[in-house]
């Protein structure tokens, strides 16, 4: 990072950023070109989860190329100023990547589906089998996030 005075260096920190977010963007490469998507996701123990039908892009991607990257943000406050270089933003973030897993264990899903909800509510929710059945789970493991601050 170039600029160490942004840097958030504590991983607590950095996993309240996640825990605190609403969504995540999930980027991976299609043959030579980037691709990425905005999701709804749950995090936990240094795992990110999203959810997704067993079918399109993303999940042929994924079973191509399992390595993907991720970006969280919260924007805090626009900072205005009468000069336009002057203007600035208050805002947390985290990047990281990881390798992504298709989870398809009934067990394993309901679990995840629980971490993505728990991101979003404190309630426990149950989920009709037909909806456990179109339903995948991609799993991200993380192996490198940084975060950053300002």
């Amino acid at each position: 990072m170039r600029r160490k005075e942004k840097e958030i260096t504590d991983k607590k920190e950095i996993e309240k950023v996640l825990q605190e977010s609403n969504v995540c963007r999930l980027a991976m490469v299609d043959g030579d070109k980037p691709y990425m998507v905005p999701m709804n996701f749950g995090y936990r123990d240094a795992c990110l989860f999203f959810h997704s039908a067993k079918e399109g892009r993303k999940i042929d991607v994924i079973r191509k190329n399992p390595n993907v990257y991720f970006e969280v943000d919260q924007l805090i406050k626009f900072k205005k100023a009468k000069m336009a270089c002057k203007w600035g933003a208050e805002y947390k973030s985290v990047i990281g990547s990881g390798r992504a897993q298709l989870l398809d264990d009934l067990d394993e899903k309901i679990e995840a589906l629980n971490i993505i909800m728990s991101q979003y509510s404190d309630r426990t929710f149950d989920y009709p089998d037909e909806a456990l059945e179109k339903t995948v789970v991609i799993k991200v493991t993380v192996d490198r996030m940084t975060g950053k601050q300002s």
